[in-house]
């Protein structure tokens, strides 16, 4: 049987790797009247991080009738405030509550879940915290800012077994699961190169001296990160992902969409042996921003495949590749290649589009949807298409990445051990001091 995505035949049934088969929902007619959901069956969710991003991932959840938003949370006074009249708005009625603390919304025996779309360097600590709560998460990315929170929360989901979904959205688009899988099994023959890009970090950031902005707990937005003196955009959206106290840049920020599908489409090849990592980039001199810029790493697998992750579009990769775009994922085989990002996939030949999958082939887990596919996760209690597993396998992606460009010297990296080897300053970066009395992890 065969199906259409996006113009391009396909398999007419998708079997999911190491999850059990995920449960039909019921219909609302069923559950409760005018075609809703009974409030008994509903998934009751908490929003913490409701800025630009949060309240963007807010409203994916709102549009499903199973789900109910139940509880916003966000340091900032005027954007908790404005997501809760969204959420009144929506649902005809003034029942959400909005925290200024995310602990006193975890300690509802009422919530079942939470979105974390907090600043990166909280992600970890909010995301263990609702773990030990009970609740189950879907976390935007990055995961934290540094390696070793990436492990401990893998460590913390396990123990749990909470359900966690992790914000690499593109794993629910059918365009990107196509191309890791014709990867997966080398249609472009046996797996040579796989070129990653992204856009970069920007510098800039102004140092001078302002007061915090009125309804702001600043020592709290501050939370594990070194204190700074409140400067003109430290806390502005479009300035904290670039500085190192609170973010990796867009190495990680933006870098883990097409490096989450480099690994998804490289599968065992990417996971086992040694990887040795080197490259260069940009780190800003001026202003507040300290976050690589224009960078340029090389990965090189025991397995023998290379991957190449640069914070731009190349000249040679534009012309090489129709349709490429700011970012992108491609894989470079024997015969061929198949390139995708988040209006294209396409392939040189272009007939290994129209490959047919039998049953030999290794086939991935499809997702109607990232917020629809963490509801159903929930209910069944089974592996989200975006687990913890696959989210700290590309986050050690970009942390070894960072590492190498500051150290300006080759790498090698055990991806087994999860560490650097015989180099104990590299080593020592994947680790960052917590600022008492934030250290709550």
């Amino acid at each position: 049987m065969k199906r259409q995505v996006e113009g391009i035949t396909r398999r007419g049934f998708l079997i999911s790797m190491g999850t059990a088969a995920v449960p039909m929902i019921l219909p609302g007619s069923v559950l409760g009247l005018d075609g809703g959901v009974a409030p008994s069956e509903q998934i009751a969710i908490g929003s913490i991080g409701v800025g630009p991003r949060g309240a963007a991932v807010m409203q994916g959840f709102l549009a499903h009738k199973d789900a109910r938003i139940v509880a916003v949370c966000d340091l900032k006074k005027w954007v908790r405030e404005g997501a809760q009249q969204v959420v009144h708005a929506h649902y005809g009625d003034k029942d959400c509550q909005a925290y200024e603390d995310y602990r006193a919304l975890l300690e509802r025996e009422d919530i079942d879940a939470v979105t974390i779309a907090t600043t990166d360097h909280w992600h970890n600590t909010v995301a263990m915290a609702a773990a030990r709560a009970g609740k189950d998460m879907y976390m935007e990315k990055p995961m934290g800012t540094s390696f070793e929170q990436a492990q401990a929360l893998r460590k913390v989901i396990r123990q749990t077994g909470r359900v966690f979904q992790y914000g690499t959205q593109q794993r629910s688009d059918t365009k990107f699961c196509l191309a890791s899988e014709l990867a997966l099994n080398d249609r472009m023959g046996p797996m040579k190169t796989i070129h990653v890009w992204s856009p970069a970090s920007e510098a800039g950031g102004d140092p001078g001296l302002a007061p915090v902005p009125e309804g702001l707990d600043y020592d709290r937005w501050l939370g594990p990160a070194p204190f700074h003196p409140h400067t003109v955009d430290r806390t502005s959206n479009a300035h904290w992902w670039f500085i190192t106290d609170y973010a990796l840049g867009f190495i990680a920020g933006w870098g883990i969409h097409p490096l989450d599908i480099a690994v998804w489409g490289g599968g065992s090849r990417l996971l086992k042996g040694t990887v040795e990592v080197e490259g260069r980039g940009v780190i800003p001199t001026q202003g507040t921003h300290d976050t690589a810029t224009d960078w340029d790493v090389t990965l090189r697998y025991s397995s023998g495949i290379t991957m190449e992750f640069k914070g731009r579009l190349p000249t040679e990769w534009q012309a090489r590749y129709p349709g490429a775009q700011d970012h992108g994922t491609v894989f470079e085989g024997s015969d061929g290649w198949i390139h995708v990002n988040r209006s294209v996939v396409n392939a040189e030949p272009e007939g290994l589009l129209h490959a047919d999958f039998g049953p030999g082939d290794r086939l991935l887990a499809q997702s109607p949807g990232h917020a629809r596919n963490t509801l159903d996760c929930i209910r069944s209690r089974t592996d989200p298409v975006s687990p913890i597993e696959s989210a700290v396998w590309g986050e050690a992606l970009c942390h070894i990445s960072d590492i190498a460009i500051r150290l300006g010297r080759k790498l090698t990296w055990d991806l087994g051990a999860e560490q650097f080897v015989d180099d104990a300053e590299a080593n020592a970066r994947l680790r960052r001091p917590i600022r008492e009395p934030y250290n709550e992890w």
